[in-house]
C-alpha cells in the first residue's frame, strides 16, 4: 500500500491515552500548531489528562515563555474523548501511549486502522517493544512506526523514530519531518533492535553494575560512589535505578535479553521486584527515600569511590553503541545526540570513546571480559579501529573527525 502523505499534509492528530506521556504528547503537537484529540477509556481519565495540560500551559504562561494568546490558542486546538471510533474517522495520524502490554496494543492497533482512513499513519510511542509485534496486528504494517518521547514530554527534546521491519522510508521521513515541526530533535533508528538506541545503550551498564553486585565484586555505595565523584553523574547507577523504578528498568531488561543471545538480567533487580522495592516511589529501592522523593544518600564517600573505576560502567555502553553503527542500527551523530538530549550526558558516549582513546576503551572492555562476564568482549568495529588507527582525538579520527 503505498502512501502518499508528507510532514504539511499532516493537520488531524488522535493521541490515544491521556496519562503522562499521552497527555504530554497531546500538549506538544497542540502547541505546534495541530488539532488534536486526545482519547481514553474513561471521562475522569481524559479530564485529568486535560487538567494537567492546562497547569502547564499555565506555567508556561507565568514565566512568559507563552502569551495569553497561545495560551488560548493551544487550548482550542485540543478535543477530549471517549470515543476512539469517531476520533480516528478523519485523523492524519495517530500516535498511541497506552500501556506496555503487546497484546493490548495490537488490539488497539487493529482496530483503529480498520476505522481511521486510509492514508492515516499509526505510531506507537513505546519505550521497548518492537514496532514489528506492534504492526503485525494490523494489514499495513508498512505505515506503522516509533514514535518514542522521552518524559517529561514538553521539556524533553529528542524523539526517537523507529522502523519496523516493514515501516516503509517514506512513513519513518514524514514523522521525521512532523518531529521537526514540533520544535524536537529526531533521531532515526533504522533498524527494530531491542531497546531502540537509548534504552538500548543505557540498559547495559545499568545491568553490568547489577551484575558485579551479583558476583560480590562491589557494592552499590562504591559503584555510585565513584560514578558521581569521578563521573560526574549526579544520582550514580544504582540511584538513577532508584529514581527511573528498579521495576521498569527489570521490565526492560527481561525483554531485552529474550531477544540479546548471551545476554542475562541481573539478579539483584529481579530480587528487588521480587519485594516490591522498586525505588523511589516505593520509598526505598537500593537506598532509602522517605516520603518518596529522591536523595542523595550519605554513605557515599571518597574512599568508596577509590574502590571502584567508574570507565568500566563507561565502555559496556561505548561498546554497545559500537554494535549499533556496525550493524546500521543508527549513525554516530544520531547515537550522541539521543544520549545527550535523552540523558542530559554532557559529553555523547561515543565523542566519549575518541576522548578516552578506542585502543584504552578496548584494553578495560578485555579485562571486563576475562574477570566478570565474556559477554563485554569488545565489538569487532572497536578492534577494527584500533587496527586500522582510528583511535580517536589523539589520532584525529575514531567515530568522528578532529
Amino acid at each position: 500500500m503505498v502512501i502518499n502523505v508528507k510532514a504539511e499534509d499532516v493537520k488531524n492528530i488522535t493521541v490515544l491515552g491521556a496519562g503522562l506521556m499521552g497527555h504530554g504528547i497531546t500538549q506538544s503537537f497542540a502547541q505546534a500548531g495541530f488539532n488534536v484529540t486526545m482519547v481514553d477509556i474513561k471521562d475522569e481519565f481524559v479530564n485529568k489528562g486535560l487538567a494537567n495540560i492546562q497547569w502547564s500551559l499555565g506555567k508556561f504562561l507565568e514565566k512568559g515563555k507563552i502569551t495569553q494568546a497561545d495560551h488560548d490558542a493551544i487550548l482550542k486546538r485540543i478535543t477530549i474523548s471517549i470515543d476512539r471510533d469517531a476520533a480516528v474517522k478523519n485523523t492524519d495520524l495517530i500516535v498511541e501511549a497506552i500501556p506496555e502490554i503487546l497484546s493490548l496494543k495490537q488490539e488497539v492497533f487493529a482496530d483503529v486502522e480498520a476505522k481511521a482512513p486510509k492514508h492515516a499513519i499509526i505510531a506507537t510511542n513505546t519505550s521497548s517493544l518492537p514496532i514489528t509485534d506492534v504492526a503485525a496486528a494490523t494489514k499495513h504494517p508498512e505505515k506503522v512506526v516509533g514514535m518514542h518521547f522521552f518524559s517529561p514530554v514538553v521539556r524533553m527534546n529528542i524523539v526517537e523514530i523507529i522502523k519496523g521491519e516493514k515501516t516503509t522510508d517514506e512513513i519513518a521521513q514524514v514523522i521525521y519531518g512532523l518531529t521537526e515541526k514540533m520544535g524536537k530533535e529526531p533521531v532515526m533508528c533504522n533498524k527494530d533492535v531491542p531497546g531502540f538506541i537509548a534504552n538500548g545503550i543505557q540498559m547495559f551498564p545499568l545491568n553490568f553494575v547489577g551484575q558485579l553486585v551479583d558476583m560480590g565484586k562491589f557494592s552499590p555505595e562504591e559503584i555510585d560512589s565513584a560514578t558521581t565523584m569521578k563521573l560526574g553523574l549526579p544520582m550514580g547507577t544504582f540511584g538513577l535505578l532508584d529514581f527511573v523504578g528498579i521495576d521498569v528498568v527489570y521490565n526492560i531488561l527481561k525483554f531485552m535479553a529474550t531477544r540479546i543471545p548471551g545476554m542475562r538480567m541481573a539478579r539483584v533487580l529481579e530480587e528487588k521486584v521480587e519485594k516490591g522495592e522498586f525505588g523511589v516511589k516505593t520509598g526505598k529501592g537500593f537506598y532509602e527515600h522517605p516520603g518518596n522523593r529522591w536523595q542523595r544518600p550519605t554513605v557515599w564517600s571518597q574512599e568508596l569511590a577509590a574502590r571502584f573505576d567508574p570507565q568500566l560502567v563507561v565502555v559496556v555502553g561505548i561498546n554497545r553503541a559500537a554494535e549499533l553503527v556496525a550493524d546500521g542500527v543508527a549513525s554516530p551523530a544520531d547515537i550522541d545526540k539521543t544520549m545527550k538530549l535523552g540523558f542530559n550526558q554532557p559529553v555523547g558516549t561515543l565523542e566519549l570513546a575518541d576522548s578516552l582513546g578506542i585502543d584504552a576503551v578496548v584494553q578495560k572492555l578485555e579485562f571486563i571480559a576475562k574477570e566478570y562476564n565474556e559477554f563485554y568482549t569488545p565489538h569487532t568495529l572497536l578492534k577494527q579501529m584500533v587496527k586500522d588507527g582510528k583511535l580517536g582525538m589523539k589520532t584525529k579520527e575514531g567515530f568522528f573527525k578532529y
